[in-house]
C-alpha cells in the first residue's frame, strides 16, 4: 500500500498533526513522517514531548500507541537522500499539518529549502494530492497571494479553523472536525465529526 506523507512545520497546532497519524493509522495506512526543526520545539512546548532524536521512530513513544507507531517511518528534514526527494517515489498523498507561513510561502516560489519543500514540490508535479492546513491569524496580502497561487495549482488549503454545528463543544470535538475536513479532501471515509444535513426543527408559516 501507497503510504501518505505527514510534514508537521513550525506553526501552532501540531495536535492537529499528531491525531491525522493517529486516525491515519486506525484506517490502516502506512504514514511517512517528517518533523521539521521549528516544529519540534513547538512539540516540546504544546504536547511536551522532550528533545531527542526525532528522526527514529523510537523517539515518538511518548506521542503515539505502539500500534500507530507500527504505521510510521520517519524521516529528517535535511535528509534530501529519502525516497520522498523523488517524484518516482509513490504515494497517495501530503498532508502538511500543521503549515507554517514560511513553509507555505517556501512550496509557493518553488525555493525547496529542506525536505518537506522537496517533497511538496514532487507531490504537485506528479499531480497527487498536496493539502495544507495553516494555522496563522490574521493572513496579510502576501500569505493570501501564495496560497491563492498553490490553490491555482490545485493544491487544497484547509485552515484549521473548527466549526461549532452539530454539537461540537469539546477541544476533542473541534481537533477532529479539522482533521475530517482534511480527509474530505482525500477522499477517505471517516466519522470524525458529524456531518451537516440541515434543520429540522424550523416551523412553517403556513
Amino acid at each position: 500500500m501507497k503510504p501518505y506523507v505527514v510534514a508537521m512545520t513550525g506553526a501552532s497546532g501540531v495536535v492537529y498533526g499528531r491525531r491525522c497519524v493517529e486516525i491515519l493509522a486506525e484506517l490502516g495506512h502506512k504514514i511517512v513522517l517528517v518533523v521539521s526543526r521549528s516544529a519540534r520545539l513547538i512539540l516540546t512546548e504544546e504536547l511536551h514531548i522532550p528533545p531527542g532524536d526525532f528522526t527514529r521512530v523510537e523517539h515518538f513513544t511518548c506521542m503515539f500507541r505502539p500500534d500507530i507507531l507500527e504505521h510510521l517511518k520517519v524521516y529528517s528534514p535535511d535528509e534530501f537522500t529519502s525516497p520522498l526527494a523523488s517524484g518516482s517515489y509513490p504515494i497517495q498523498g501530503m498532508i502538511i499539518i500543521p503549515c507554517s507561513m514560511r513553509t507555505l510561502g517556501a512550496i509557493a516560489s518553488g525555493a525547496g529549502e529542506n525536505l518537506i519543500h522537496r517533497a511538496a514540490d514532487c507531490t504537485i508535479k506528479e499531480g497527487r494530492p498536496l493539502i495544507l492546513v495553516p494555522r496563522e491569524t490574521p493572513l496579510h496580502a502576501i500569505h493570501l497571494e501564495n496560497m491563492l497561487r498553490l490553490a491555482r495549482l490545485g493544491v487544497r488549503i484547509v485552515p484549521a479553523a473548527p466549526a461549532f454545528y452539530g454539537g461540537v463543544q469539546s477541544f476533542d470535538g473541534m481537533i477532529d472536525f479539522v482533521v475530517g475536513k482534511v480527509f474530505d479532501q482525500l477522499g477517505l471515509e471517516h466519522a470524525l465529526s458529524p456531518r451537516w444535513i440541515g434543520s429540522e426543527c424550523w416551523t412553517r408559516s403556513d
